[in-house]
């Protein structure tokens, strides 16, 4: 039996947002109910923003409604997503109108589906001709693989045979269209996501038609590059209409090269996270050993080279995408919802692989960080892409910034990221704990009850604003050491930041068992201490045993590797797994006159108050007059700016004033208002 209760402060305030306010507004909002400002997510007429109307493509497609379809092509994925954040909430809290409202969305896509199995109101609607034939553009199978993890949760949460009948209906035909058999067709998606729907259902019916058809698109992804050129040049009479999108780089779609092959994550991001983590899924189920170690150089390109302090990924607007190693701009980055949402996806099954603490490491970065900040405080606001850097004119003035938004809007032309946020967090104790060979495994920390394969594990925690984590360990009583849970081992993360602070001079954790000190390598009461990949293990029976870990939570300055050129000079703020930022309303106008010195000092703390409760910090700055600079003629007394150019001078660094700086989480930053942000500062 597996139980897992979280009862974390900090955690369920977002989860009770999640039920209490994203999804019945996420539901308004995908029902046409409410009118909201849908603002496009950069500069581009294109992009379809009067509203959603996504309920009413089913209803249309159903033959319920009379009328057109409205929206991009993908946008049924926006209620797969809804019903599977709303199916996570009901295993939390059971709640029967909700329920009955979710019944009433799974019965409008039973309505809607084909009676062969097919279902994406777009093509039903607008050019049902073309079912299957556009794939580099269509998202067909994208929309149906949300549509399989949804009703996978659905079904475990309240075992409706009815969402998981239309499903397998969808995947059957899915599977009997594609493939390399007679009359089967050689196709792949443009983006990524079918392989992890069809892995989902697997997983729970055991059917191997789902698994193989997972590998199938796995391994036929970049066999031939030309696939989608030549796939819609068959289609449109040798001439494509779809030359916007087909001329996208082969890397775009991560078709360049077969998948065993890549070695470093290219493309749209999103696209990018979800092939690594449906490549990592097959390859932990069917012991693909070549699957598995692309995934671990994917990994490894990610987050040393990829990957921003923030959990961020994807560096530019072009493609949404990755480009070169090193490459983090903090103002032009695109760092979409989705992608952060998606690496933790990756970072989960690549830690069901191999119980390794990075993993977990930059799960928990992702989360606390670019995830979180998908998000505003009142639960209605979202951002698409998530920058490290803000200068609202520039938002509003450069053409080449136009997608970087100095607050969230109501909703986005592209909504992909509210309701991807919301399954995230809606399900976030299957991301707290995981088993492996007779382990347990603690890899988040949150306070939680977890009743899992002999053992309960109490968590008790003020994480991340405080450092001190007890697990009240007890062994079932029905377990003996004749049936291998007599002894059941428990293994809790020890975080990566640590070297953080062990570097900081302090002790980085201090451990006790019972009361007293327990050492790595030592026995404490009969129980024998190891450390492994990250990883304390701590070997049973446990009877009440009481685990204490403390750790040390000082401020850190924190730089980048110097080829990353956008942060050279600079440092950025952490505390814990939290990363800070700079905001004008608490620190005044033009963020990037200030800079720090070596003898900065800083002070941390919680204030209940502000933010609805963050951690602030504070220490000692200094800004850069605006009228000081490089020395040039004297100015006249009406005119306080120093000339655009003129020789350089050290004084105007040298009589900087000082100033006391405040930084609050990144996460918690455009609650108040338009203005300023940076989470990189120059350190003199």
């Amino acid at each position: 039996m597996h139980i897992i209760k979280i009862t974390d402060r900090f955690f369920t305030n977002y989860r009770n947002l999640v039920r209490e306010k994203m999804i019945p507004y996420q539901y308004k909002v995908l029902n046409d109910e409410i009118a909201v400002n849908i603002e496009r997510e950069r500069n581009d007429n294109s992009i379809p923003n009067e509203k959603s109307h996504c309920l009413e493509n089913f209803r249309i497609a159903a033959g319920l409604k009379k009328g057109e379809h409205y929206g991009w092509q993908f946008q049924d994925s926006d209620v797969y997503k809804w019903l599977e954040a709303v199916a996570y909430s009901l295993m939390e809290k059971p709640d029967d109108n909700l329920k009955a409202l979710a019944d009433s969305v799974v019965d409008l896509i039973a309505q809607a589906q084909e009676d062969d199995g097919y279902i994406s109101t777009y093509f039903q609607l607008k050019c049902p001709e073309r079912k299957f034939k556009d794939l580099v553009w269509s998202h067909e199978l994208y929309c149906a693989g949300h549509f399989m993890e949804a009703a996978v949760a659905y079904y475990e949460a309240t075992g409706s045979d009815k969402v998981l009948d239309v499903a397998r209906k969808n995947a059957d035909c899915i599977c009997r269209y594609f493939g390399t058999g007679k009359g089967q067709t050689r196709g792949i998606d443009g983006h990524e996501e079918i392989e992890i729907g069809l892995m989902r259902l697997y997983h729970l019916t055991g059917d191997k038609n789902y698994l193989q058809a997972a590998a199938y698109f796995l391994e036929e992804r970049g066999q031939n590059p030309d696939i989608f050129i030549e796939q819609s040049a068959a289609e449109h009479g040798g001439k494509s209409d779809l030359s916007g999108i087909l001329s996208l780089p082969k890397t775009y779609f991560q078709i360049h090269k077969p998948v065993i092959e890549q070695d470093t994550a290219e493309g749209h991001a999103v696209r990018m996270m979800y092939l690594a983590t449906a490549m990592e899924d097959v390859a932990l189920t069917a012991g693909n050993k070549k699957l598995y170690e692309a995934c671990k150089k994917i990994w490894r390109n990610v987050v040393d080279r990829r990957m921003y302090i923030t959990g961020g990924v994807g560096s530019t607007v072009i493609g949404e995408s990755f480009t070169f190693d090193y490459d983090l701009p903090n103002d032009t980055m695109y760092c979409e919802t989705c992608a952060s949402v998606a690496l933790v996806f990756f970072a989960r099954n690549m830690l069901l692989n191999e119980a390794h603490g990075e993993y977990a490491d930059v799960m928990e970065r992702a989360l606390y960080n670019t995830v979180l900040d998908g998000m505003a405080l009142d639960g209605r606001h979202f951002f698409y892409v998530n920058p490290l850097e803000v200068t609202p004119e520039a938002s509003a003035k450069d053409p080449g910034k136009s997608h970087v938004k100095p607050m969230r809007p109501e909703w986005l032309g592209c909504a992909c990221c509210p309701p991807n946020l919301a399954r995230l967090l809606a399900s976030l104790d299957r991301y707290a704990f995981h088993e492996k060979d007779g382990v347990v495994f603690a890899d988040l920390f949150m306070s939680a009850r977890a009743e899992l394969s002999g053992l309960t594990v109490e968590e008790e925690t003020e994480y991340p604003w405080q450092g001190s984590v007890t697990f009240k360990l007890t062994s079932a009583s029905s377990c003996g050491a004749q049936d291998g849970c007599g002894e059941y081992v428990f293994a809790v993360r020890i975080p990566g930041w640590t070297a953080y602070t062990a570097g900081n001079g302090d002790d980085a954790v201090k451990i006790t068992l019972n009361g007293k000190p327990l050492e790595v390598g030592s026995e404490t009461d009969g129980k024998a201490a190891v450390l492994k990949d990250g990883y304390l293990y701590l070997k049973g029976p446990f009877e009440g045993d009481l685990l204490k870990l403390d750790f040390a939570m000082p401020v850190i300055k924190m730089a980048a590797n110097p080829a990353v050129r956008a942060d050279n000079g600079k440092i950025a703020v952490m505390r814990g797994p939290v990363v800070y930022a700079l905001e004008s309303i608490d620190n005044g106008a033009g963020l990037n006159r200030l800079f720090l010195r070596d003898d900065t000092a800083f002070t941390w703390q919680y204030k209940a108050d502000l933010l609805n409760g963050v951690g602030v910090i504070k220490g000692k700055g200094y800004r850069i007059p605006d009228n000081a600079g490089a020395a040039g003629p004297e100015q006249p007394a009406e005119d306080s700016q120093a000339p655009l150019y003129a020789p350089y001078s050290p004084d105007a660094e040298a009589n900087a004033q000082c100033v006391e700086l405040t930084w609050i989480p990144y996460f918690a930053w455009a609650n108040r208002g338009v203005n300023e942000m940076s989470v990189w500062i120059r350190q003199k």
